[in-house]
């Protein structure tokens, strides 16, 4: 017990409480949900670094196709200030980290949450005319809302996990199995590899995740 006290002080009461309500107020077994939260991200990153990237990579290689390897500083494109403030950003983020400022290094510091964004309902023209490409099942197309809908909560546990916010309460298995389907949709070979590599479901509880509300 006096190692569950002290690591109880490294976290903080605060952090940890939730974890012990969760074990209906057991110390011991809060910080066995911590761990199991920590695991659980952890296996988690594998599938989810793998969709970002294959997202990133398949926007930008189709509209480098239609404009040029430069249309992310196209303002007739980037249409969203918000968009636009986040490209900044990264460009500044380069110039300080002494990089180039080449397409492919902005491509890859622009985080998720930009390149969801390029789903929303602004960019639909954008979707209709070239994006619509990306992603397929069984050979069709599907619509922007397909993808655009489950990849928005995606982001949001992703965002969570990398600010080490508790997810057991959320449906991890079905997250999961979203997360391969839509790496699937957007390149097959993406899948089978993060399929591959994933531990997640090796991680998961086979008797799955009990909480006390």
């Amino acid at each position: 017990m006096a190692i569950e006290g002290g690591i109880q002080s490294v976290l903080s009461t605060e952090r940890i409480q939730r974890y012990i309500n969760w074990a209906s107020g057991n110390l011991e077994d809060g910080l066995h949900l911590y761990a199991l939260n920590t695991r659980l991200s952890e296996a988690l990153y594998t599938p989810l670094q793998m969709l970002e990237i294959t997202l990133r990579n398949k926007i930008h290689s189709t509209m480098s196709h239609h404009f040029s390897e430069n249309w992310l500083e196209n303002d007739n494109i980037i249409t969203a200030s918000n968009q636009r403030d986040r490209i900044e950003k990264a460009k500044s983020d380069l110039s300080s980290e002494r990089k180039e400022n080449t397409p492919h290094q902005l491509v890859t510091k622009l985080m998720f949450g930009f390149w969801t964004t390029m789903l929303n309902t602004e960019y639909n023209q954008l979707w209709q005319k070239y994006l619509y490409t990306i992603a397929t099942e069984n050979g069709r197309t599907l619509s922007r809302k397909q993808l655009a809908t489950p990849l928005s909560k995606i982001r949001t546990l992703r965002n969570r996990i990398a600010h080490h916010e508790p997810i057991l309460h959320w449906n991890l298995i079905d997250h999961h199995k979203q997360i391969l389907e839509i790496t699937r949709w957007l390149s097959p070979v993406a899948h089978e590899w993060s399929q591959h590599h994933s531990r997640f479901l090796q991680v998961y509880p086979i008797h799955g995740i009990q909480l006390s509300r």
